[in-house]
């Protein structure tokens, strides 16, 4: 449980009340959103585009993830 505090330190730290969830989503989603322009902005060029694919998919497990995160420490389901 310790290496997902780690990895997912939003989701444990939004939680209690549902403006925090609000807020703990909302930044998963900037995080989604400026990982998806800075991968746009690069992956112009053909090698680079394929490692950008990569990290792009990378990028959105960690938002979907953190999400679910989010909502199983919020109902305690995870502690």
């Amino acid at each position: 449980m310790d290496i997902l505090k780690k990895i997912f330190p939003i989701s444990f730290k939004f939680t209690g009340s549902v403006a925090n969830i609000i807020i703990g989503i909302i930044i998963y989603l900037l995080i989604g959103i400026a990982g998806g322009v800075a991968i746009a902005l690069t992956s112009f060029v053909p090698f680079v585009g394929w490692l950008c694919g990569i990290l792009g998919t990378i990028v959105d497990l960690y938002v979907v993830g953190g999400i679910v995160i989010l909502f199983l420490a919020h109902f305690k389901v995870i502690k």
